[in-house]
């Protein structure tokens, strides 16, 4: 037999919850309404311990790898069962805003606080997760310290990782003083969830409460360097120029185009970009710029990736230019487990919640921790889509209907005692 449902009237303290994240948001603040806490700098690091205190004055008691991955554990009845693992990451972007990763870790401690004061025990231990460096900005990649826990990334090499001051990640996780003796990837996990805001437009213009997360989309990173000659603007012929940032902009709207004959969830686009000597009065002799190319269909993702491949050089000969490609990055499409998505559109059908299936345009913890134990991910509405960015923002009743739903799912999942 299944494990009985939570009943539709175990809820979170929406208040309680909002305190906590606008408490948080005190620690690295912006300088426009949002926050800057990157990853192992000092406001990281008193983060870090508000939510530790948070976390012992609730009964958990806490763990901490070589990656400074912070593990908040809530026991179960069951010593021999496997933890319940719920969370995300602290860290912000340099002008991030106040919920982007935050919502997952307090709503997950939230959960604990809600089981205390309900007197509900659980089989399964639940565990609250904050991983270290999901932003990767100042340190890259992103997902920098899930990726060691899944075995995608030696720790060695993630250690070595430096900022744009030549500051080594594994120097600064210890002189901040979160640098654990436990082993990454030791911990077993009976499953994972992460709440997160939707990071996109999609649940608030379609009035959705919810999203229940059933995919992530793939990635291909592909840096390209085109070469022509610097010259004059003003003086030289239009049909004896090299100009290269002629070719990036045919190949830009190529990708467009390659993206859009993709659909659906397909997307492309390029972010990066340098153009040298980028004066006003010099035709481009170089540029080089990274496309971003995402589906959540291997078969599509790997499809644009080749489309671009055949195609660039010749767009690039036809001016005359010079044509490189290189990967600069590159993961999977990812398809969260079946049983947690259940556990999560069940529990947002049981609470009467308005939600729809969602896939993931940004990556996530959750994304690496699915290779290695059963995941899935809530999300709530973010206004306008808007996200790092300060101005970043959610309401109160999106905040407490994700967490609702974070907390039937888990709760169901680790299976409640009588």
């Amino acid at each position: 037999m299944p494990p009985a449902a939570p009943g539709e009237n175990m809820r979170i303290n929406g208040d309680r919850l909002w305190d906590s994240l606008m408490d948080m948001a005190k620690i690295g603040p912006g300088v426009a309404g949002g926050n800057n806490r990157q990853t192992l700098t000092d406001d990281d690091a008193r983060g870090r311990a508000l939510f530790q205190a948070w976390c012992e004055d609730a009964g958990c008691t806490m763990g901490l790898d070589q990656m400074g991955n912070m593990f908040a554990r809530r026991e179960g009845t069951d010593p021999d069962a496997l933890p319940v693992y719920v969370g995300s990451h602290l860290d912000t972007q340099p002008t991030g805003g106040k919920y982007d990763g935050v919502l997952g870790v307090l709503g997950g401690l939230e959960i604990i606080r809600s089981l205390n004061d309900l007197g509900v025990k659980t089989k399964h231990p639940i565990v609250v997760t904050n991983f270290t460096n999901e932003e990767g900005t100042r340190f890259a990649p992103a997902m920098l310290s899930s990726g060691v826990f899944a075995g995608i990334h030696e720790q060695d090499w993630a250690y070595a990782r430096t900022d744009a001051k030549g500051l080594s990640f594994g120097d600064e996780l210890e002189r901040i003083g979160w640098k654990g003796a436990e082993e990454v990837g030791a911990r077993k996990m009976h499953a994972f969830f992460e709440l997160h805001i939707e990071q996109g437009p999609i649940l608030e213009a379609e009035g959705k409460d919810i999203g229940v997360v059933t995919h992530g989309q793939g990635l291909w990173w592909l840096q390209i360097t085109l070469t022509g000659k610097d010259s004059h603007t003003g003086s030289t012929p239009m049909n004896m120029r090299k100009n290269a940032g002629l070719g990036m902009a045919r190949i830009l709207e190529r990708v467009h185009e390659i993206a859009m004959e993709a659909q659906p969830d397909a997307v492309g686009a390029a972010g990066h970009i340098d153009v040298y000597p980028n004066s006003r009065n010099v035709i481009p002799g170089k540029v080089v710029f990274t496309v971003d190319f995402r589906s959540p269909d291997q078969a599509k993702l790997d499809g644009m990736k080749a489309r671009l491949e055949e195609e660039g050089p010749k767009i690039a000969e036809d001016l005359g230019l010079g044509f490189e490609i290189e990967t600069a990055g590159h993961f999977d499409p990812v398809t969260f487990d079946e049983g947690c998505v259940k556990a999560v559109r069940d529990a947002a059908e049981r609470l009467g919640y308005s939600h729809r299936d969602i896939v993931s345009g940004a990556g996530h913890d959750a994304c690496w921790i699915n290779r290695v134990a059963p995941t899935a991910m809530v999300m709530c509405p973010c206004v306008d889509g808007l996200s790092h960015n300060e101005a970043e923002e959610i309401t109160k009743d999106w905040a407490k209907a994700g967490a609702d739903v974070l907390l039937h799912a888990v709760v169901e999942t680790a299976v409640v005692e009588a």
